[in-house]
């Protein structure tokens, strides 16, 4: 059935429900993982006409790599205990962009992801990494809530 499961987690507990669920279905199938973790790049804005908003980008970056390395070596702990192979990758790009873009390169057959199941205005001004992925995606998506 599936034979490559890329898992996307931003390292929250929800996600680690999807993560879970992923690592258990690998190994029911004996399918092999890709966890992947995506930090949104750090984009320089303007703020009225040329003044720049400086902000420490290196220290984002940083911050962003030691969290990304944190949250992916407990998905490959779990997968070692679990007895599912197991890569790891951290992209900097937006997180549903990065999943749909990550899953074509690697040739996954299988998305699992958690979806905050937003509503109202917290969904408009938050968007919806779920959504865009099942909207850009022709692989299938399991969305974990």
């Amino acid at each position: 059935m599936y034979q490559h499961i890329l898992i996307a987690t931003d390292g929250s507990d929800l996600a680690g429900k999807a993560v879970s669920q992923g690592l258990a279905l690998a190994k029911a199938l004996n399918a092999k993982v890709t966890a992947l973790n995506a930090i949104e790049p750090w984009t320089s804005t303007m703020l009225g006409e040329g003044v720049a908003f400086n902000f420490p980008i290196e220290e984002y970056e940083t911050a962003a790599v030691n969290a990304s390395e944190s949250i992916l070596a407990k998905v490959s702990e779990q997968a070692a205990a679990s007895g599912v192979q197991c890569q790891t990758l951290h992209v900097s790009d937006f997180p549903a962009d990065a999943i749909v873009q990550t899953a074509k390169d690697k040739g996954c057959d299988l998305i699992v992801m958690a979806s905050h199941g937003r509503r109202g205005l917290a969904r408009v001004l938050l968007g919806s990494q779920a959504i865009q992925v099942l909207t850009h995606t022709t692989v299938p998506v399991l969305v974990c809530r």
